[in-house]
């Protein structure tokens, strides 16, 4: 195999091998080379995909370690979020180090073969984290809806949950490798991806479907899933108006961050991934290119810390960790309290009962006595 330093093309390489030149053309076929940063932006770019591998390793590792080791927080809804961490760890793992070595020498390090395999594969990680968000997004507003759920059938929800978000994402980043578009250079040709530049009705058709189907789609679901919940909480406030103001407030504090932060990280990459498709060839410079990759690729950061270190049920205590900055051991005691506390329901009662007579009414009740208002058990269950 034939391989360029700087932009993976071979019309300049020494020898005309006729299979080398055809696998070229069919692989450079009406693209351009991409353009160089400067070497101060490589630098720059380098920097800032080495701290985002680094502290997305960091963190996405310590949140696994922690539901491996404390049991208590292998909740139904827990699970989801392992799954975005796991899939955030392998793009830390398996996607980073690669174009943080390429941005330090200014080219693909790996040749042809390696573009493609790691555009499948932050592709593939990429969507399963948007899916997965989406699916956890409508997992809390069924479980806001049906809070009396068995918890056997919620396990088997949220697994088909998991399951699907993997194979959907499988199924949409299969097809460039069968030749529904391709991966190719991305940016200034330090990383790879979908190839965006190609304006062929082949290559279009498949960013349009990409786009609708794996950013505006998992979107919509978000909003429509957090919006039912924060309209189904207000509606309570009469109820119980100090409890459930604080409530209100604290979800929709959770609420803002996440769809906010799922914009900031990945709109970009849409619309810049769209411009390129549609505009002109000129239209993006290596930097307007380059800048939003670095902001998708950032998420993997960001989620553990909304998702999963924003959660009341993780405390911590005294320091346990020590990688860069002191971490702190989770508080099992803590842990089973949040647990008792989501689990036990108010009873309907003007005067607000303590948390103990809650839990006790909670088990002393008959099954088939009238329990409180659903609007009550639905805020008494939302997991936050």
């Amino acid at each position: 195999m034939i391989v360029c330093d700087v932009n993976l093309s071979c019309a300049h390489c020494p020898g005309d091998g006729g299979a080398a030149a055809t696998a070229t053309d069919a692989y450079e076929e009406a693209s351009l080379p991409p353009p160089t940063l400067s070497p101060r932006g490589h630098l720059v770019v380098a920097v800032c995909l080495g701290f985002i591998g680094t502290f997305g390793f960091l963190s996405n590792f310590l949140v696994l370690a922690l539901f491996c080791r404390y049991r208590a927080l292998r909740t139904p809804m827990n699970l989801l979020l392992v799954s975005i961490s796991a899939s955030d760890l392998l793009v830390s793992t398996l996607g980073t180090p690669f174009s943080f070595a390429a941005s330090t020498q200014g080219r693909w390090l790996i040749g042809r073969a390696g573009c493609v395999w790691y555009g499948f594969v932050n592709a593939c990680l990429g969507i399963v984290s948007l899916i997965s968000l989406a699916v956890l997004s409508y997992e809390r507003y069924c479980t806001m809806m049906a809070p009396t759920i068995a918890s056997g059938r919620e396990y088997r929800s949220v697994l088909g949950g998991i399951c699907f978000s993997w194979l959907y994402s499988v199924a949409w980043t299969v097809p460039p490798l069968l030749g529904w578009s391709r991966y190719g250079p991305e940016g200034p040709g330090t990383t790879c991806s979908v190839d965006w530049r190609t304006q062929t009705p082949n290559n279009i058709s498949y960013i349009v479907c990409l786009f609708t189907f794996c950013l505006l789609l998992p979107f919509l679901v978000i909003l429509y899933s957090y919006g039912k919940l924060l309209h189904t909480i207000r509606q309570v406030r009469s109820v119980s108006s100090v409890v459930n103001r604080h409530r209100e407030q604290r979800v929709l504090v959770m609420v803002i961050t996440m769809v906010v932060c799922y914009l900031v990280c990945w709109l970009p990459y849409g619309v810049t991934a769209l411009l390129a498709t549609f505009g002109p060839q000129d239209l993006l410079t290596p930097e307007a290119s380059i800048t939003p990759s670095l902001l998708a690729k950032f998420s993997t950061v960001i989620n553990p810390f909304i998702y999963i270190f924003m959660n009341k049920q993780v405390r911590f205590s005294r320091p346990c960790v020590k990688v860069g900055r002191t971490f702190s051991r989770l508080t099992l005691r803590t842990v089973r309290r949040e647990r008792d506390q989501q689990v036990s329901a108010p009873a309907p009662s003007s005067v607000q009962p303590t948390p103990n007579s809650v839990h006790e009414s909670s088990q002393s009740r008959e099954p088939a006595a009238a329990g409180p208002k659903p609007k009550l058990i639905l805020v008494a269950h939302y997991r936050e």
